[in-house]
């Protein structure tokens, strides 16, 4: 996906680059996710959260996210969000990405679905850590390949 945040008028957009120096991979389209709602975890200037970190949900990380005051599995329909259940997909904040992994209550990390601008919060090594490994993202787009 690309996203030109760059302010130069516009010219060629800069495809976005995950941690690992390759093109950005979808995250999520089912549910909709990422900052701009765009199934990518992309980010510019008006995602202060930086929602960067692709990560499948797990039953733990929803309740330490709510125990911190950020309800992710509840619906909010007014807002188009479905609330979120284990297994799914989504762009999480990389601060809270990393609060979560020093707590022993990180989400597994979809590597190549998360933005390189996650290492301005999280260290490779703690999101290869928790990697769900190589062949989850062409794996979910497409679930003929194996």
């Amino acid at each position: 996906m690309l996203r030109d945040e760059r302010g130069d008028g516009g010219r060629r957009p800069v495809p976005a680059r995950n941690v690992l120096g390759e093109p950005l991979e979808i995250c999520s389209f089912k549910p909709m996710t990422g900052f701009y709602r765009d199934g990518c975890c992309n980010t510019g200037q008006a995602d202060v959260g930086s929602h960067t970190v692709c990560a499948v949900m797990t039953a733990e990380f929803l309740a330490f996210s709510k125990s911190r005051g950020n309800d992710l599995s509840t619906p909010v329909p007014e807002f188009g969000f479905p609330g979120l259940k284990p297994g799914d997909r989504w762009c999480l904040c990389a601060p809270r990405w990393q609060e979560a992994f020093k707590a022993k209550n990180a989400p597994r990390v979809v590597l190549r679905a998360t933005h390189e601008a996650a290492l301005t919060y999280c260290t490779l090594a703690d999101l290869k850590a928790a990697s769900c490994g190589p062949s989850v993202t062409r794996s979910y787009i497409n679930p003929q390949v194996r």
